[in-house]
């Protein structure tokens, strides 16, 4: 992981130089991170795992999510953190 990028990951040891979990790290850094941020995942994975990454991810906000499903051609319906019940209970979490 390029130093560019390790503020992103406040959270976790970043002396690993292993990426474990690719679709924490992709959405991760689609929801939170710069322009460099951004080139190091496209330069990094594949957009097929980028394109997984949004299908699948729940935790990516509504407005990120919106955003990269449509850079990257993936249809809202498969979207899942805006499928039910997702939306609702985000919703109950942060009602603003």
């Amino acid at each position: 992981m390029t130093p560019a990028i390790k503020h992103y990951f406040w959270d976790v040891d970043t002396s690993q130089t292993e990426v474990t979990n690719p679709q924490w790290i992709i959405a991760r850094l689609l929801d939170k991170g710069d322009e460099v941020a951004i080139r190091w995942v496209q330069d990094t994975f594949s957009i097929e795992e980028i394109r997984n990454t949004l299908k699948n991810s729940r935790d990516l906000s509504l407005k990120s999510a919106s955003f990269w499903a449509r850079i990257y051609k993936v249809p809202f319906s498969e979207v899942k953190c805006f499928q039910e019940p997702y939306r609702s209970q985000r919703a109950t979490l942060w009602p603003y």
